[in-house]
């Protein structure tokens, strides 16, 4: 037996027996791992490089132990957010003399921007809101939303060298509001202080939802809301959204590059799920299989009132679940 080749044997023996039984429904993979736990690889080559001239049975043990629980634990550890998500850098400003004065009247639309401490940014509820549209734009950022006010919007911000910057308009009874993190001038590298933006948001109008990120974790409890459209466009992120009770139709887009998504739907709701999601890992609970990509709950064709869920994602990790 050629020594040299047992290494690469058994990453590849070891990856095909893991693709195939995920392919059967067997595995669940945890493919956000591998941007968080990649020095995984490292300490299997310097294994292989060590042992790489000794042909005694236990070091070739060794070396197929190091490979087979490295990469068990690359694709199937489980962490949660015992991990920052990636990549961990923050941008810091040093020029307060841009920081514009806290106005919370904004009655010309004009931007307001926010930059280093504690920030609040507020709109008015207006009696003729019928339709709210929320866009956030910009990474680096921990987004939470669970809360109601009696504003129309509130977000409630912590920043560590962000910009934010806020404003709206309206056309009849349609407000628009934007929340965008500016452009940052260098890296901070400090872990424990990030970037943070609490949302409160009114209950009363229908929502629609736009979020555009790059490395960022959201939490979204979106069950005291009525929500038309919620979509999310993201890079290396983590994103945890509970839906309420849908409308006469409540569509769901999520689109992502490497991260994990966790979708919660109510039991009782209609749900249909459509994805197109590569080399990502699916569990949808549930949902029964009607052919490839395509997943519903029981009886959702007769229902009135459904969700609508498409998911678009290149190396993600997908969960649905029913609460």
């Amino acid at each position: 037996m050629r020594h040299d080749k047992i290494v690469p044997g058994a990453i590849l023996i070891t990856l095909g027996v893991i693709f195939l039984l995920r392919s059967f429904g067997v595995i669940h993979i945890h493919w956000i791992n591998i941007l968080h736990l990649w020095p995984i690889f490292l300490l299997i080559a310097g294994i292989n490089l060590i042992f790489a001239h000794n042909r005694t049975v236990w070091a070739s043990i060794l070396k197929i132990g190091v490979v087979i629980l490295g990469l068990c634990i690359l694709l199937f550890g489980n962490f949660n957010d015992r991990y920052n998500f990636w990549p961990n850098r923050y941008y810091y400003h040093s020029d307060n003399n841009d920081r514009d004065d806290d106005d919370d009247d904004d009655s010309n639309s004009r931007g307001i921007v926010k930059m280093e401490g504690n920030s609040t940014f507020n709109e008015p509820f207006h009696a003729d809101a019928r339709i709210a549209k929320l866009n956030i734009n910009g990474g680096g950022t921990v987004y939470s939303l669970s809360d109601t006010t009696s504003q129309l919007f509130q977000a409630n911000t912590t920043e560590y060298g962000g910009q934010y910057e806020f404003s709206h308009s309206s056309i009849d009874s349609v407000y628009t509001l934007d929340f965008n993190m500016k452009k940052n001038t260098r890296f901070h590298w400090d872990k424990n202080k990030r970037n943070d933006v609490v949302f409160k948001l009114n209950a009363a109008p229908i929502w629609d939802m736009d979020i555009s990120t790059g490395a960022t974790k959201l939490n979204f409890d979106l069950t005291k809301f009525k929500i038309r459209n919620f979509k999310i466009s993201g890079g290396a992120a983590s994103f945890d959204v509970k839906l309420g009770q849908p409308l006469d139709n409540t569509d769901v887009n999520i689109s992502t590059g490497a991260a994990e998504v966790r979708i919660s739907v109510p039991k009782d709701a209609a749900c249909r799920i459509n994805s197109d999601s590569g080399l990502s890992s699916n569990s949808f609970i549930g949902f029964t299989k009607t052919n490839d990509g395509h997943y519903e709950t029981p009886g959702f064709s007769a229902a009135k009132k459904k969700i609508n869920i498409d998911l678009d994602g290149g190396i993600s990790d997908f969960k649905v679940t029913r609460y």
